[in-house]
């Protein structure tokens, strides 16, 4: 095989592959024989059939199954050769090609451009930690405590308020007859909370226990039974027992209930879900940082044709008359996405990034942990949707570069206060709508297009996802 790269202007190359006759006509005489012992053909024993009759009966089939696989290896051993890794499909032109003849061809390939990744160990960037104050934990604990009441029985002389607890027996009417679910027996509802029947709890207000009451309420409109929807019934209610909230005791008994050791147990698991509730949004936003330091590396040019597929993602469902008008925002855009994702997908090649099929189902597992009850439609839709599982393998390949590079980055380490937490997440918000507004763009539509792309970013920098997808699998070719 002889290789010539030619044209050389900027990213864009020629690269023209000539492979012999002879060479050619060694890969026909293998095949030949590799067909030879499986054919049967009247008249000849099996492997027994001479070349000739083989060459008359399948020699078109043969040589096209030749051919691409001549093309295929040749055109991977050519550009790995030259160290030539092409940003999207080349485009190949046959220029002679045949059986006992020799074979030449001619890629036409856009090279990734180089990266130097030597800065990224500079690059610095904010880790956050939250600390929790005390009285975050108890006002948490508070709170708990508050949703969870004790109720005690009380003295028949007592009159229900707001807050009580009420049980009791009912039959209800409408135009004075009965109907189906119109008995309830033990009913209990807390006072206040209005959850059985709009404005039901507020005529139960002064009642005490054993005494009987008729309460008016509306039927709401989607009852059951159609025809009484909203119809005005009555209630004849007596009630069975009163009991009034009893304010639960913040101590260890109440932490064993929790499924804490003890109080201090409890303060400390409810600090660390307090700072758990923020470490995603912060980690987030040490990513961000990192990726926008990244968009000031320098890159001397970003192939044309990973910016035409950027620009086409981005103007997604717009119509030709805007998406004319949002086209030099959307190509500024499409580059930085472009560059940060082949510098991403450089750093992770040069560190021997891959993921295996273990951690793609532990992140599966994690999705079906976040959905009770789906898991069944979870597991089918990426069984049926190959693009969704690549889309799952670019989120965790990149996640891994990103951990890799704080590894070797310059952190630094921010413990804060939750206010804090709070102001700084608000503020990243607001960048991060202007930001959207300023490039013109849908987030939701881009995102939902970049989830079907394989080594793409997950959250709000999704700016690299589809230029770290297409890199990636172009790469390995």
């Amino acid at each position: 095989m002889k290789v010539t790269v030619e044209n050389k202007k900027g990213l864009n190359k020629d690269v023209k592959v000539f492979i012999d006759k002879k060479t050619m006509s060694s890969y026909m005489d293998e095949k030949y024989e590799e067909i030879k012992t499986s054919v049967n053909l009247k008249g000849f024993r099996p492997g027994k059939v001479p070349r000739e009759i083989l060459k008359r009966q399948f020699g078109k089939a043969v040589f096209n199954e030749v051919l691409d696989k001549v093309l295929k290896d040749t055109s991977t051993k050519a550009l790995e050769e030259n160290k030539i890794k092409p940003a999207g499909q080349p485009k190949l032109d046959l220029k002679t090609y045949g059986e006992d003849k020799e074979l030449e061809y001619i890629l036409s390939v856009t090279e990734l451009p180089k990266i130097d990744t030597k800065g990224i160990t500079n690059i610095k960037f904010d880790q956050y930690t939250v600390k929790i104050d005390s009285s975050e934990a108890d006002k948490r604990i508070k709170e708990i405590a508050k949703n969870q009441p004790n109720f005690k029985e009380t003295s028949a002389e007592t009159k229900a308020k707001e807050g009580d607890l009420i049980v009791l027996d009912y039959n209800a009417t409408v135009d004075g007859k009965s109907f189906k679910g119109s008995e309830g027996k033990n009913t209990q509802l807390t006072l206040g909370k209005d959850l059985f029947l709009k404005g039901f709890d507020k005529q139960l207000i002064g009642v005490k226990k054993n005494e009987t009451v008729i309460v008016d309420a509306v039927l709401p409109e989607n009852f059951p039974e159609k025809e009484l929807a909203n119809k005005k019934a009555k209630f004849n209610c007596k009630v069975s027992a009163l009991k009034i909230p009893e304010e639960v005791k913040i101590n260890d008994e109440f932490a064993k209930n929790l499924g804490a050791k003890d109080l201090q147990d409890l303060k400390k698991l409810i600090s660390n879900q307090i700072n758990d509730e923020y470490k995603n949004s912060l980690e987030r936003l040490s990513k961000n940082q990192i990726l926008k330091e990244l968009e000031k590396f320098k890159v001397d040019e970003i192939p044309e044709n990973l910016i035409e597929e950027e620009v086409k993602i981005l103007s997604q469902g717009m119509g030709e008359e805007d998406a004319k008008k949002s086209k030099k925002n959307f190509e500024d855009v499409a580059k930085k996405r472009i560059k940060t994702g082949l510098i991403l997908n450089e750093f992770g090649e040069q560190n021997q990034i891959k993921v295996s099929e273990q951690e793609i189902q532990t992140e599966i597992q994690k999705q079906l942990r976040m959905m009770p009850g789906q898991e069944k439609m979870v597991m089918d839709f990426y069984q049926k949707n190959p693009s969704a599982v690549a889309s799952l393998r670019g989120t965790v390949y990149e996640e891994k570069i990103i951990n890799l590079i704080k590894e070797k980055a310059n952190v630094n380490k921010k413990e804060i206060s939750k206010d804090d937490a709070e102001k700084i997440l608000k503020d990243s918000q607001k960048q991060d709508l202007d930001q959207e507004l300023k490039d013109q763009r849908k987030p939701k539509k881009k995102v939902e297009v970049k989830k079907s792309t394989e080594n793409k970013t997950k959250t709000k920098p999704t700016k690299t996802k589809s230029a770290v997808k297409k890199i990636k699998k172009v790469s390995k070719k």
